[in-house]
């Protein structure tokens, strides 16, 4: 049974492994925090200026930019942790031979991290869209805070995954590349997932980042339906990745040490 000592241990160090972190990431500037927060938004800024020079309109609502938002906020943050946890072991193997510090302490300090970062982005940029009369406030907040729940526990699962393999071979990070680009067109980015054909929405309900940005955007407009989103789907997932994740750490951690 773990005792109270221990929860407060545990929790020690996986803080001084966030500041550390922190540290690592962005320096003792608070420069290097500010870019971490405003490099995301940059990025789907010049995504949306492209598109709107172009002449496009948004497939649903009057806001391209809140549209594309829904999409690309929830793809970055889920590649940004994929790629961040993968080398959560490997970057701190010097720190294990510390007893306190476990190896899964290394992954949920990044995760809290870039969790943290963003939220910062989510709720600065909506903010930002909202105030230049580009956003809405979402009629139902707590689908866009759930939606983001969501990402967060798909990007820790398949983050997990990611940090064991790479563990062993580092050219997964070549293979993550290859599955993790046509994400940016299997969530809906440029398009209303349930006006395609049936059989497209058949093969787009395997991709759990999709449903969470249709829950994300159900929470900005009360009429947006959706054929795509299940929360059993979203939930098993999960726990299936997550607890794949974990018994290969555990199975190997006896043959790393």
């Amino acid at each position: 049974m773990i005792t109270a000592r221990e929860i407060r241990l545990n929790t020690q160090v996986i803080w001084a492994l966030l500041l550390r972190e922190s540290r690592m990431a962005f320096g003792t500037s608070h420069w290097g925090y500010l870019w971490a927060a405003l490099q995301p938004a940059v990025t789907l800024t010049i995504l949306i200026v492209v598109f709107v020079m172009i002449g496009r309109h948004a497939p649903f609502g009057d806001s391209l930019a809140l549209f594309f938002a829904t999409s690309v906020l929830c793809l970055e943050y889920f590649q940004k942790l994929s790629v961040s946890l993968m080398r959560a072991f490997s970057s701190n193997a010097s720190l294990f031979v510390y007893p306190p510090v476990q190896a899964l302490d290394t992954v949920f300090a990044r995760f809290l991290l870039v969790s943290s970062v963003y939220v910062l982005v989510w709720a600065g940029f909506h903010v930002a869209l909202i105030l230049t009369g580009y956003g809405v406030v979402p009629q139902r907040p707590e689908l866009v805070i759930l939606a983001f729940l969501i990402v967060g526990a798909i990007g820790l699962s398949i983050g997990m995954v990611n940090a064991v393999i790479y563990r062993f071979t580092t050219s997964w990070q070549h293979v993550e590349k290859v599955w993790g680009r046509p994400l940016f067109f299997l969530s809906g980015t440029f398009y209303v997932p349930s006006a395609l054909p049936p059989e497209a929405v058949a093969i787009l309900k395997w991709n759990p980042i999709l449903h969470a940005v249709e829950l994300g955007r159900m929470g900005f407009w009360p009429h947006y339906h959706s054929e795509i989103f299940s929360p059993g789907y979203c939930l098993g997932f999960c726990m299936v990745v997550l607890t794949l994740a974990f018994i290969i750490e555990r199975l190997t951690r006896k043959k790393r040490e």
